[in-house]
């Protein structure tokens, strides 16, 4: 509306001017002073509001190429001496010679900044030295004198070189420079308001800080002209210093310019997604897939390393990606350090996502490379090991390298890790008694009891599985048998899934509602709990179970032995978090669950939730798990 009352006032104007009598019109002219040879600025300054006079009247803007201002400064000796410069004293000795006004030595302590930077590498020795340069303090007093002269560009570059140099924040060239910053932020290109956000968060001095408030401002403001890939990258890099709408807006600009990012942008943008924990799946997604379009000479060893980094920690699954980054690093893992190798795999086994060959690289590097591991690397390789329940194709020469470290070391680690590595062992089979026995102890069992309540329930039904495995796996090792007793771990009182709920209610029905017959949600010594349980006959029909003995059970049950030719059931619901990603293969604490409670005497009755899910009507589900049980208990007596 605005536009359209001055287009109609210029039309009107122009109307009354052609409408005036020549005498008025001669009478003005008489007026005017005579044309006299002037600045060029001032000439254009004149000429401006007939400018926009015409232009209003035409019903027209004002094009990039009719902007006033436009024209740029002849170049000057001093110029092509900068550009030309290779060494520091280059640009004092071209200063010394010609000097320059304000945008030129502005220019000239940037270009010695970056020469100094490239000569010596760092500023915080030589400094104060440096500085001592009279020809270098006139150049910053010129640049502080005539910084109005600085163009927007070069005013952000030389903060730069500022912060860069280390100069005091009493100086009073940092201080004009800082001050012309604040003055022209809302001039700034969104370019130059990223750059200061980048180069300037973090930094601690109070006026340091109110510049990259300002900008962050101009940026929210204004955040739709943003179309550069790389500054988006290089402002979601700084997210802790961003509002959380900016965070938004960016994730979107983000989304909409993922197509222009380079791999190592990808890179950037989701280390620090991972950084700030913000797992955004659209963006996530975009950016694997445009990932996977880069030559493999995008996919450099860093890169993978960080991507799996962020993977992990945001818990992103994507299985093309997965599988591209390690066929890139396969052929590079004998050149890895120790660091590299445990970091990469700890991030895959949080993904749950094992592939075979690059897992047995992992394990033949440590063999060759065994003296350069630190014993924290080995417990965390372990560890992602047993997570997995990845055994190497070479487990004796792999281990013959780790049970003489592990002896060694493990008894001056704190408990926690203790108990971690030695319940990881349990479920790799390595475990040998004397690892096991001090964890039986009470002393052990006190050590665990600091921390929060879900911590501590945690670690103790991992002592209970330490414990299973010294009876179950090592019998007769253990002069006095543990006592579940010395452990306080609660029933399990987690939500049902729907998978628990619905094979529960099958196995009422298969017994016909009789409660005698029938466990469900069966919490055992052993540390597990069992989804169902049952004993049958001969001929596979549920009895009644409530007096027979029972030594998996912490009360021990009834004091009947369990009948010739009955079999005791254990039904488990497997869910979609048992298994690892993209695999029908149980991860390494469900495997030991399942191994655990056959040699505790039961038959394992598995329900997986890709068949359970295929079941539709009640009557399916029931024969279903009528065959199940024919064909464990079929297997069990082959056996």
């Amino acid at each position: 509306m605005a536009s359209r009352l001055l287009s109609r006032y210029g039309r009107l104007l122009c109307r009354a001017s052609s409408q005036a009598p020549a005498a008025v019109a001669a009478a003005a002219a008489a007026r005017l002073p005579p044309p006299v040879a002037g600045s060029a600025d001032v000439q254009r300054a004149q000429g401006w509001p007939w400018a926009t006079e015409r232009l209003m009247c035409e019903g027209r803007t004002i094009s990039k190429q009719e902007e006033p201002f436009s024209s740029m400064p002849t170049r000057t000796q001093l110029d092509e001496l900068l550009d030309k410069a290779a060494v520091p004293e280059d640009i004092l000795l071209a200063w010394a010679k010609h000097g320059g006004n304000g945008n030129q030595a502005a220019n000239a302590l940037i270009k010695w900044t970056q020469l100094v930077r490239k000569t010596k590498g760092t500023f915080k020795e030589d400094i104060p030295e440096l500085l001592r340069d009279s020809r270098l303090q006139n150049v910053m007093d010129t640049a502080s004198r005539e910084v109005s002269l600085v163009w927007n560009s070069t005013l952000v570059t030389v903060l730069r070189a500022l912060w860069i140099m280390g100069v005091p924040s009493t100086d009073s060239v940092l201080s004009s420079v800082q001050t012309e910053v604040l003055w022209r932020v809302r001039r700034l290109t969104y370019k130059q308001l990223g750059y200061l956000v980048d180069w300037g968060a973090g930094r601690k001095r109070q006026q340091d800080a109110a510049i990259v408030k300002a900008a962050l401002k101009q940026l929210e403001l204004r955040w739709t002209e943003i179309d550069d890939a790389k500054i988006v990258s290089a402002l979601i890099s700084r997210g802790k210093f961003l509002s959380p709408t900016l965070k938004d807006r960016l994730e979107d600009k983000a989304l909409e310019l993922a197509e222009g990012f380079t791999a190592e942008e990808i890179r950037k943008v989701c280390k620090s997604l991972a950084a700030q924990s913000r797992r955004s799946v659209p963006l996530l997604r975009a950016l694997s897939y445009h990932l996977l379009q880069k030559p493999s000479s995008d996919f450099t060893t860093p890169l993978i390393l960080d991507m799996a980094f962020a993977y992990g920690k945001l818990n992103f699954h994507h299985s093309q990606v997965f599988q591209r980054m390690a066929s890139e690093l396969l052929p590079r893992v004998p050149e890895l350090n120790s660091t590299d190798v445990t970091r990469c795999a700890k991030s895959l086994g949080f993904l749950k996502w094992l592939h075979i060959p690059l897992f047995e690289a992992f394990a033949e590097h440590y063999t060759a490379n065994n003296q350069n591991y630190s014993t924290p690397q080995l417990c965390n390789l372990l560890m992602t090991f047993a997570r997995l329940n990845f055994q190497p194709s070479k487990a004796e020469e792999f281990y013959s390298k780790v049970h003489p470290v592990l002896e060694e070391s493990l008894p001056g680690l704190e408990p926690i890790l203790q108990t971690d590595v030695v319940w990881s062992l349990c479920v790799l089979q390595q475990a040998k008694p004397h690892y096991l026995i001090p964890f039986t102890q009470q002393s052990h069992v006190t050590k665990l009891s600091e921390g929060s309540p879900g911590r501590v329930e945690n670690y103790h039904l991992k002592l209970l599985h330490i414990a299973a495995t010294l009876q179950l796996e090592h019998p007769g090792t253990l002069d006095t048998p543990f006592s579940p007793s010395a452990l306080s771990v609660p029933a399990s009182s987690s939500p049902l899934t729907p998978l628990q709920s619905s094979l529960r209610e099958t196995l009422q029905s298969l017994v016909g509602g009789r409660t005698e017959a029938l466990r469900t949600g069966v919490d055992t010594v052993y540390g597990w709990t069992m989804d169902g349980e049952l004993v049958v006959d001969c001929d596979n029909k549920p009895i009644d179970m409530s007096m027979l003995k029972a030594p998996h059970l912490p009360s021990g049950g009834g004091d009947q032995a369990l009948p010739v030719g009955a079999h005791r059931l254990a039904f488990l619901a497997w869910e979609f978090p048992n298994f690892g990603s993209k695999s029908k293969d149980l991860l390494g604490r469900f495997a030991m669950m399942k191994r655990h409670l056959q040699l505790a005497g039961l038959i394992i009755v598995e329900v997986p939730y890709y068949e359970w899910l295929e079941l539709k009507t009640d009557w399916q589900k029931l024969a279903y798990l009528k065959d199940k049980i024919g064909k464990a208990v079929a297997e069990d007596m082959a056996k």
